[in-house]
């Protein structure tokens, strides 16, 4: 059979891909489909055809797997936020274990490793302390919303359509936050659109608005609020910050971050506080940890705690350790350790990130970590004492190779790799094993109704 773009076809799935879609064989040729699970049958539409695969949108969903739920979310399918609310959990959690599973055996040639269930998140809905909504003159609306769009105009406050970066869905709730972060959402939506300042549009380049950022600290129930526009405008941004301010919504601090660059980043090349002192404090296990506007900290804080304890446990400590932490951030990690071993030396390149962890240890009486701030090439070759512990937890793009040669070079006797991405960390794994054993790996799920899974494993130096 010769598949074409546009074709109609019916086909069972029958595995999950990373990335969240369905995949079925038709005729031996690998079909891609968004929004199907496995025990599917479907029928759809080809709307890219390549000589090895096809990707496909489906038409109509002929029979129902048993895995398959009703998404919560009416904005489901369309924003790009989740992937697989459509999917029972307990499902979600065994594809991302497979995934883990398979990456390591296709990418890293890592057969024999033992991948153990997926730890999962203690809440699967408002589980997300930080979320990042952007501002947009192209408001992208849902198939019963088009009879609003002479109404309600191009104006969005939201999440971006997936393929399509310059629309954006008008948000009026996202489940993955609590309750309190919409209101917030919703308070500034409408001073916004009151201003009558236009918000920034992502192909001219022009306007004002540009990102909202809410963040939660759920042990102490107080909310930040990072307002980012193209200019400073105290004039304009000053009243929406004591609105804020005054609203009960708990909100603890608002701070306005400026980005005139193109970029299409939610991080201002300055900052002002507006209101507050331009942190808010949260915790992880019985650790307090201050977070400023642009420092990364973990967005599911429960899940994080799951991710360090496994972190903790596959470093086997014995408390006279010297350990070293790449991409060390806001000193969660180091923090975890400090009781457990002799020192922590944490390298991280954010500057704010880098005094968040000092001001972090010295407000929990941790006195032996230290932190450096720089490019991990350049600040690994002033280590002169190999530290007997290694601990990675690189962003998406995993291990620069240069970063993996230094690294192996100290010859630890224990790494402890953690990982989000599941094929950088089985190319960056494949590449450790000419010199370390790979014990195990435990994934955590730090993102329901995603595709995405933190997975930490466990090395040791080869005898």
């Amino acid at each position: 059979m010769t598949l074409r773009k546009g074709d109609i076809i019916e086909l069972p799935i029958e595995r999950m891909a990373y990335g969240g879609r369905g995949i079925g064989w038709l005729d031996g040729l690998v079909v891609f489909v968004q929004g199907g699970i496995p025990g599917d049958r479907i029928s759809a539409r080809i709307y890219r055809k390549k000589r090895d695969y096809a990707e496909a949108g489906m038409v109509e969903l002929l029979s129902a797997s048993p895995d398959r739920e009703v998404a919560p979310c009416p904005y489901f399918g369309y924003c790009g936020g989740c992937q697989w609310q459509h999917v029972v959990y307990e499902k979600q959690l065994a594809y991302k274990r497979e995934h883990v599973q398979e990456s390591l055996d296709h990418i890293g040639g890592l057969k024999q490793v033992t991948v153990h269930p997926v730890i999962p998140s203690e809440k699967i809905l408002s589980y997300r302390n930080k979320m990042e909504f952007t501002f947009s003159d192209r408001r992208w609306y849902l198939p019963d919303q088009l009879d609003m769009r002479n109404q309600e105009g191009d104006f969005a406050l939201g999440l971006h359509v997936p393929g399509a970066f310059q629309k954006v869905i008008d948000i009026e709730a996202c489940l993955l936050q609590d309750e309190m972060g919409n209101r917030i959402m919703d308070l500034v939506r409408q001073y916004a659109r009151d201003s009558g300042i236009p918000v920034y549009g992502l192909k001219t380049h022009q306007g004002f608005w540009r990102y909202l950022t809410i963040r939660h600290s759920g042990a102490w129930d107080e909310w930040m609020v990072n307002i980012v526009t193209s200019e400073e405008r105290q004039d304009l941004i000053q009243p929406l910050a004591d609105l804020l301010a005054g609203g009960g919504e708990r909100v603890a601090t608002v701070i306005n971050n400026i980005n005139s660059r193109g970029a299409s980043i939610a991080v201002g090349e300055r900052e002002s506080i507006l209101f507050g002192d331009g942190y808010i404090n949260d915790k992880i296990g019985p650790f307090n940890f201050r977070i400023s506007a642009n420092s990364f900290f973990q967005t599911n804080s429960r899940g994080a705690e799951r991710l360090y304890e496994t972190v903790v446990r596959y470093a086997d400590l014995r408390g006279s350790e010297t350990v070293l932490d790449l991409y060390s951030g806001t000193g969660t990690i180091p923090l975890f350790m400090a009781d457990r071993v002799r020192s922590v030396t944490g390298i991280e390149i954010s500057g704010s990130a880098t005094s968040d962890a000092a001001m972090n240890a010295r407000n929990n009486g941790i006195d032996n970590c230290r932190f450096i701030c720089g490019d991990i090439r350049g600040k690994l070759g002033e280590i002169t004492d190999a530290p007997d512990l290694l601990i990675i937890d690189p962003p998406r793009a995993g291990m620069h190779k240069d970063v993996l040669a230094q690294a192996m070079a100290l010859s630890p006797e224990k790494i402890v790799y953690i990982s989000c991405n599941p094929a950088t960390l089985a190319r960056d794994l494949g590449l450790m094993t000419t010199s370390y054993d790979v014990l195990e790996i435990q994934p955590v799920d730090m993102f329901p109704h995603t595709y995405h899974i933190e997975a930490v494993a466990k090395l040791a130096l080869k005898r």
